[in-house]
């Protein structure tokens, strides 16, 4: 196609523009960039003919005229979804009644209603329900490819990769992304899920990632876990820094992101609330809240 370019160093990540990673696999990137989306919603289309969408983004009339016109001369077969978050799933609908093809994929986000710590992250598409739901292990049969569904929750409770067994490639969502570490945001985020589904998928084969946001990750297995040993790392601050006397979500925040982007410091107490939900179920950290809050004081056991 005239508006498709070839991905040779599988850096560039303009919005908008088609990109050929493989011979299965093209993307286009949402316009929709964030400190918490990089450039954009990595829409990646698969297959050649017949196609699967993953992952249409958020609700943009503009996208979804990409989306169609990158894949002129062929016809969607499957709306693809790997997680609720509304820069992941609202386009499914409007792409799903433009092309009459049905939405496979996570299943309908469920809100976490008796977490001590409230409902910290509101980011979920409450909208969205597959008309196809696929668990652990199941496989969508496309037109020259198979994907294999693998339940990662972590990042998100209904959070899915898939496996292209084709090319020995996965696509991870937002549970490993090359450009920044994750968002686990309690309660429907949950640490010891992550870092758990981060060594589940060290093991498998796969070795190529196409991230929910960023540039492909070659070399991949050996990437989730210096991931991994990144987050236990962090938790081990986390550990030293309440030993220290930083009772509380904004002091450790303080301490260890120092000099971090304004925007971004919700996210990271989300993130050391995470580790803290983690530890406090572990015993090795107690709560003045019972449980894991942004309020709560906190000391080692």
């Amino acid at each position: 196609m005239s508006n498709e370019t070839l991905e040779h160093d599988r850096t560039a990540l303009s919005p908008g523009e088609v990109a050929r990673l493989s011979p299965l696999v093209r993307r286009v990137i949402a316009p929709n960039p964030s400190p918490f989306t990089f450039t954009g919603t990595c829409t990646y289309i698969v297959g050649a003919g017949e196609v699967a969408i993953i992952d249409p983004g958020p609700e943009s009339p503009d996208h979804l005229d990409r989306i169609l016109a990158a894949t002129t001369g062929e016809r969607i077969t499957h709306v693809v979804v790997t997680h609720t978050h509304k820069d992941h799933s609202p386009g499914a609908r409007a792409l799903a009644q433009a092309v009459g093809a049905p939405v496979w994929g996570c299943a309908a986000h469920v809100p976490v209603a008796d977490h001590p710590s409230g409902r910290l992250d509101a980011s979920h598409d409450l909208a969205y329900g597959p008309d196809v739901e696929m668990r652990d292990g199941d496989m969508l049969q496309g037109a020259g490819f198979t994907l294999e569904a693998i339940h990662t929750p972590g990042h998100a409770s209904n959070h899915l990769c898939f496996a292209l067994a084709q090319e020995g490639a996965l696509f991870s969502g937002d549970h490993v992304m090359a450009w920044s570490t994750s968002v686990v945001a309690p309660p429907d985020g949950d640490m010891s899920a992550y870092m758990a589904n981060l060594d589940r998928l060290a093991a498998r084969p796969e070795d190529l990632y196409y991230p929910g946001h960023g540039a492909p990750a070659a070399s991949a297995r050996r990437y989730v876990r210096a991931l991994a040993s990144h987050r236990r790392q962090r938790e081990a601050a986390i550990l030293a820094r309440v030993q220290a006397g930083d009772g509380d979500v904004q002091s450790i925040v303080a301490r260890l992101y120092a000099g971090l982007d304004p925007r971004l410091v919700r996210a990271a107490s989300l993130s050391v609330l995470a580790h803290l939900d983690d530890l406090t179920r572990r015993g090795l950290v107690a709560s003045s809240a019972g449980g894991a809050t942004l309020e709560a004081r906190y000391e080692r056991v």
